[in-house]
């Protein structure tokens, strides 16, 4: 792989971490509702989640979905369904609580699951697999896309739940808790229009 090509993609990847998105808005909002630290499962469960997507689809899984279109538009709009569920559950959200209590931040696990169906995840994979990645010695230049995408990747998001965080003293009061949620949620919502309309 050319020293150009990978500076092409280091951009890329950082454009489309660093972009608002799903993902981006999520964890705006956790970091907001939860702080920080109680936000890193999360953030790894992004970060694992691509990064699973990303080799899983270079080994095969893209060509399978090329061969089957269907199944990539049942995915985009289940998607979109799930993340309509995730928006309407951050707009009720509560005030923020810095004890335990019944809200939680989202597990590593549901945040790498949740790639699956994430439609700018989907559109950032594929494009890293089809538009990056030589076809001599595939393998290896997968796994350093792969390697490369997850390493731009992880301080990109932190910086959106850091931002999130930083927001906390601002969000003190319930009402004001409650605009940033519903303006998160409405962010979220918009962030399919794109996506959907591709």
């Amino acid at each position: 792989m050319t020293r150009e090509l990978l500076l092409a993609f280091v951009g890329f990847a950082f454009v489309t971490s660093v972009t608002p998105g799903p993902n981006n808005t999520m964890l705006l909002a956790s970091g907001a509702n939860y702080g920080f630290v109680r936000s890193l499962p999360h953030m790894l469960g992004v970060s694992l989640g691509c990064l699973l997507m990303l080799v899983l689809v270079g080994l095969g899984l893209g060509g399978l979905l090329a061969r089957f279109p269907m199944a990539y538009t049942v995915l985009r709009y289940v998607g979109a369904a799930y993340l309509l569920l995730l928006a309407w559950k951050i707009a009720r959200s509560g005030a923020i609580e810095v004890g335990p209590g019944g809200a939680r931040p989202m597990r590593m696990i549901e945040a790498a699951a949740f790639q699956w169906v994430n439609p700018k995840a989907w559109v950032m994979v594929v494009g890293a697999i089809t538009t990056y990645t030589p076809a001599e010695n595939y393998l290896a230049n997968m796994l350093v896309i792969a390697v490369l995408f997850t390493a731009v990747n992880i301080p990109t998001i932190a910086l959106w739940t850091g931002f999130g965080t930083a927001l906390r003293g601002a969000l003190a009061t319930p009402g004001r808790t409650r605009v940033f949620n519903i303006a998160m949620a409405l962010l979220l919502v918009g962030s399919l229009y794109p996506i959907l309309m591709s």
